[in-house]
């Protein structure tokens, strides 16, 4: 007698024994009980879970001689016929051989005629998403409106291959995953009726193998008992199957949390040497490690596919490990799969993976980084603040050193010995710098009426912070905070004249600057954010065209306009010149250039003369 393979062997003949389905199968023998019966079902998962051993048990439940009935007898003519595939009444085609439009329109043509014996004509078209689009348009007409006592079952591994105006026409059932539980007690139940001598822990392994595929995992079986002759032991399963021990499983992931590179790559080597898939390695790791975090959500133990004591063992690593550090570990893990499975040299992507997730119980985190450093904590609380657009401050700060701008300032008033010390200094008699340095504070104490000297008024403690001298103070702080958010926008204000009036901030720009007044309206929202980060929020800026002494309530105040420079005659003076001028410094600190040469252009002899230069 011929030997049959156990897949084909245990191929279930009734519903009852076509596991993991259940809803499905309630399903159909509730159609069967109502006669409720469709014109068309879609049977859509992935292979070995029943798509078509289920309509093959719808078609012999429709023409059975007790039907239509929940359960086929599998004992008149019709069963038994339908079993052997020699029905004439119902038609089993695989679709990737039958995908020409022309074959589809001769079955078309054949299936208008009524069945010849049977109740009901069944058509049971496999793998239907191979069809071409042709064929599915010649298919559609009957399948929407077909004959009396005529069924289409369609089952597919690729439900979204079909087309849209198929599916509406059917009724779609989605087969899933079988679990691996449920996998392994039905191959004990094959190996208890076949002879076949094996362990709980080896049957685990085919099941987890077989991925939810009842009959990859049956004609795994059928190969391991080949192999063993009748017997399967633990090492045997688990070295023709590529999987790893789970002791090894468990070490690895103790070197990885631990952050012990040297034993990782001990591991993967050790792989190497046993010859056994990195990329199906890897995947029973992620696998391994999906485990440990749901038991370190609290789920049940008896929910992991894996023996008593190993489950034990994985659920204490995952509570001293935590939840937060096996997400960290898995996010890690899923980011570097691809790299493991598109790899040519997988040994090495897949050890580079591994040391890569070890290096993670090496950081730390910046919130207790900071903690645990006495010496930044105090720093920071002795640092000087610094304006930032996140903490808008409610009264100027104190600005920081001066930086060297090309932006003219204006002059700042001195007293009457300050001017006296210059004059002494420009005629040749310097002061001492510690001197000069210790009697400038004391001059400007005396002497500005600003700071209450001989000619002061009124105490300046009790002075208004909010006058446009205390605010011209702040103007350094400002450009320097909108160098850092923007330093094109830095560069155009060097060729404005900033200042506060009783409106606040005014920004000045010559009439045909019309750059900076463009840059100015495109920045909003940042000098806005600026304004408010050194001023407060109740002060305003505003972009006005002239002259800062033109807006001056006070003219001894105001700065004057940098004054263009005129170009020299010869070509080193007028690079010099060139490089000076406010306009070009702006292009050059924005492109990040400089100036190579200057060519003078010889105006035209009917040209008028230029305009004088003020």
């Amino acid at each position: 007698m011929t030997y049959q393979v156990l897949a084909r062997k245990w191929r279930p003949q009734d519903f009852a024994a076509l596991i993991g389905q259940e809803p499905i199968v309630t399903a159909l023998r509730n159609a069967l009980t109502e006669r409720r019966i469709a014109q068309a079902y879609l049977f859509s998962g992935i292979r070995g879970v029943g798509k078509t051993t289920a309509a093959r048990l719808f078609a012999k439940a429709l023409n059975c001689e007790r039907g239509p009935t929940p359960e086929p007898c599998n004992q008149c003519v019709q069963c038994r016929e339908i079993t052997a595939g020699s029905d004439l009444d119902v038609l089993e085609i695989d679709a990737a051989t039958y995908s020409k439009v022309e074959q589809v329109r001769e079955l078309t043509e054949s299936l208008r005629y009524g069945p010849a014996r049977d109740r009901y004509k069944v058509v049971v078209l496999d793998e239907i998403h191979r069809l071409s689009r042709q064929a599915f348009d010649a298919l559609l007409k009957i399948v929407e409106e077909p004959p009396p006592h005529l069924t289409f079952l369609f089952a597919t591994t690729e439900s979204e291959a079909v087309p849209a105006t198929i599916l509406s026409r059917c009724q779609e059932y989605r087969f899933r995953r079988v679990s691996a539980k449920t996998v392994a007690a039905h191959l004990r139940q094959v190996s208890d009726a076949e002879g076949i001598s094996t362990s709980d822990r080896a049957l685990r392994l085919i099941a987890r193998a077989g991925e939810g595929s009842v009959r990859d995992s049956v004609a795994l079986l059928d190969q391991l008992a080949t192999f063993g002759s009748g017997a399967i032991g633990d090492g045997d399963a688990s070295r023709l199957l590529g999987g790893l021990e789970t002791g090894l499983f468990e070490d690895l992931l103790r070197a990885v949390l631990g952050g012990h590179a040297a034993e990782v790559s001990a591991t993967v080597r050790q792989i190497e040497d046993n010859g056994w898939d990195p990329r199906h390695s890897y995947s029973q790791f992620l696998g391994y490690c999906r485990d440990a975090l749901h038991l370190a959500l609290g789920a049940d133990p008896g929910q992991v596919d894996l023996p008593d004591e190993d489950v034990e063992s994985l659920r204490q690593i995952a509570n001293d490990t935590g939840y937060e550090n096996l997400l960290r570990l898995l996010n890690q893990l899923l980011a570097s799969e691809q790299l493991v499975r598109r790899s040519e040299t997988t040994g090495l992507a897949l050890e580079i993976a591994w040391l890569r997730a070890a290096e993670l119980p090496k950081l730390v985190r910046l919130e207790e980084l900071l903690a645990s450093t006495p010496a930044a904590a105090s720093a920071g609380r002795d640092a000087a603040p610094t304006p930032r657009l996140s903490a808008p401050q409610t009264s100027a700060p104190q600005p920081p050193a001066p930086s060297s701008t090309r932006r003219p300032t204006r002059p700042a008033k001195t007293s009457r010995r300050e001017t006296s010390r210059r004059e002494t200094s420009s005629r040749g008699v310097s002061a001492p710098p510690a001197q000069a340095a210790a009697d400038a504070p004391a001059a400007n104490d005396r002497d500005d009426p600003a700071n209450g000297g001989e000619d002061a008024g009124p105490d300046p403690s009790t002075a208004e912070d909010d006058s446009p001298r205390d605010h011209d103070r702040a103007i350094p702080s400002f450009l320097d905070l909108v160098r850092r958010k923007k330093p094109s926008l830095r560069a155009h204000l060097d060729l404005a004249e900033l200042a506060f009036s009783e409106r606040g901030l005014d920004i000045v720009s010559a009439p045909e600057n019309h750059l900076l007044r463009d840059a100015l309206a495109r920045s909003r929202t940042l000098l806005d954010e600026a304004v408010a980060a050194v001023w407060g929020p109740q002060v305003r800026w505003r972009s006005l065209e002239g002259r800062m002494s033109r807006l001056r309530a006070d003219p001894s105040e105001a700065t004057p306009a940098p004054a263009r420079p005129r170009p020299a005659a010869d070509a080193p003076d007028r690079l010099h010149a060139a490089s000076g001028h406010p306009t070009v410094q702006a292009v050059l600190d924005i492109f990040g250039g400089k100036v190579e040469s200057v060519e003078v252009r010889k105006p035209k002899a009917d040209a008028p003369p230029p305009a004088p230069n003020h």
